[in-house]
């Protein structure tokens, strides 16, 4: 087994003490050729994250992302039928919102449960909640129930996903965690392929209710691999107590979200009154609900937080109208629209797997930068797809840098977090993480909306559907969309060199550990 490399002593290196795990451990103080065969001895379960020690944890955990991905792959190709079948097209966009919104306010919730008790008894609640919201929405009557089944969808995908976070921070040493974040986004690339395939089909000869109701049947089987593995989780530092402000200003987060996703299925005045009452709440909460310094990338923590949102936000508020982009203004078929940014996902699962690599550890900032300037590239040039006598097909080889760019980006994102957290606030953090990454997605994903509706391109559903108007106004609309959207590509890029915390950030930090 190869020992690990010293923890790297810079300000950018987190000042609290790593995790426990034995002589092998990062957190060892024992150096040298000694202390590298003391963990040699060790056990030959602490080579990776599919070895004998962290094999069931990592599977289990694998397993359970990608149960979340394929539903939200399957869900979306259901979706439409089940609205019609329930005679409730015209709150087609509550079923996404409703999601959203609960989501938003059950990834605080979960933060401060894992920090107060630790990430199990979360994680089991948000699959047993996410559970419940399938069935009820698979066996709903009517639009209302179907809408409040996805809201506790919403809630229990919240309360997973940060509990998730936190089980990474705990269960695995640092030098590990890179390497689980891509196995995160790995997760998601089959039941990305797939899963359109196996619920239209499902759709078609069973009816779409059964695409609800029979994902719950793969639930047990991860959870029983994982659940041994869980229970050995150290307990770390933990909170006295939940802290209701921050429960409440998440509340209102997901209050303001909520109006802003419902003024913005209508650009007219009246959707100016709930807009208005949805920034008064929003912007206020969530100033005081995110680290103290993300709104002015402060050094460090803050910054990362602020990027992980403005890089998510950017990239699928351009991403939205691509495929429009192609069957609009240059006659493809949807499906070879769709087809050209599936080998986005793939980009997106290499450009992890390459962040996991031990030897760019000490470049993880710098790989941020680059993610993030590839990420702004790519949307800039998806719009050279508007000039007459350029191919159509140049938009896939654009989305793939745009993706391998994500790839680099979001996984480190979460890695760094994890790094210049206390354990203590693993969950808090990682909560944070997740609010800017849905907010980032609600401003500027609904932000896009806006300006393509305003300069007279059409408008853009609560699915992130977008819907094209006729007239010549349709390739301006397009290319200020792209061109806004890598211009909050390009603020990330400068969010970047931020990451590492200054001296005095790094000292203060040290001497409160």
């Amino acid at each position: 087994m190869t020992a690990p490399e010293p923890r790297d002593a810079s300000p950018g290196s987190s000042p609290v003490p790593p995790l426990s795990d034995g002589p092998g451990s990062p957190g060892a103080a024992a150096s040298g050729p000694a202390a590298r065969e003391a963990a040699a001895r060790d056990d030959d379960g602490d080579g990776g994250v599919l070895s004998r020690r962290f094999r069931a944890l990592t599977l289990g955990i694998i397993s359970v992302v990608s149960l979340i991905a394929f539903e939200a792959s399957a869900i979306g190709t259901a979706m439409p039928v089940a609205a019609q079948a329930l005679h409730g097209v015209e709150s087609y966009g509550f079923a996404f919102s409703a999601f959203f919104t609960a989501s938003l306010f059950a990834m605080t919730l979960s933060g401060e449960w894992c920090d107060r008790s630790g990430p199990l008894v979360p994680l089991f609640a948000g699959i047993g909640a996410f559970t419940a919201g399938l069935l009820i929405a698979g066996a709903a009557p009517a639009m209302p129930a179907f809408v409040a089944g996805r809201a506790v969808q919403g809630a229990g995908g919240g309360l997973v996903i940060v509990a998730l976070y936190v089980v990474v921070g705990r269960g695995y040493p640092e030098r590990l965690r890179p390497s689980v974040m891509a196995a995160f986004s790995a997760a998601w690339v089959l039941p990305l392929i797939i899963g359109p395939l196996v619920a239209g089909t499902v759709t078609e000869q069973f009816g779409w209710r059964w695409v609800f109701l029979a994902i719950p049947v793969f639930v047990l089987p991860p959870l029983l691999v994982m659940l041994p593995a869980l229970r050995k989780l150290p307990a770390d530092a933990r909170t006295p107590a939940m802290d209701r402000r921050r429960i409440l200003l998440a509340l209102g987060v997901a209050a303001g979200a909520g109006l802003l996703q419902y003024a913005g299925q209508d650009v007219d005045l009246l959707a100016l009154l709930p807009a208005a009452a949805g920034l008064a709440l929003l912007v206020p909460c969530a100033v005081r609900l995110l680290p103290p310094g993300t709104f002015r990338a402060g050094r460090g923590l803050p910054a990362v937080v602020l990027l992980r949102g403005i890089a998510a936000g950017s990239f699928f508020g351009a991403q939205a109208f691509v495929p429009l982009m192609l069957v609009t203004e240059r006659g493809l078929s949807a499906t070879l629209a769709g087809l050209s940014l599936t080998s986005a996902g793939l980009a997106w699962s290499c450009g992890s797997y390459v962040q996991s690599r031990p030897r760019l550890e000490p470049y993880r900032e710098r790989l941020m930068t680059l993610g993030t300037s590839l990420s702004a590239v790519a949307v800039g040039g998806v719009s050279l797809a508007l000039v007459d006598g350029v191919p159509a097909w140049i938009v896939a080889p654009w989305w793939v840098v745009g993706g391998f760019g994500m790839g680099l980006t979001i996984a480190s994102a979460t890695v760094l977090l994890l790094k210049l957290s206390r354990p203590e606030e693993a969950g808090t953090n990682s909560a944070a993480l997740q609010v800017s990454d849905s907010l980032g997605n609600i401003v500027l994903v609904g932000g896009s909306g806006v300006l393509f509706a305003a300069l007279g391109g059409g408008s853009v559903t609560e699915g992130g559907t977008a819907v094209a108007a006729s007239g010549d106004g349709r390739p301006v609309a397009f290319a200020a969309v792209f061109a806004a959207m890598a211009l909050a590509a390009l603020v990330g890029v400068f969010v970047t060199t931020r990451l590492r915390p200054g001296a005095r950030t790094a000292a203060a930090e040290a001497s409160a550990a």
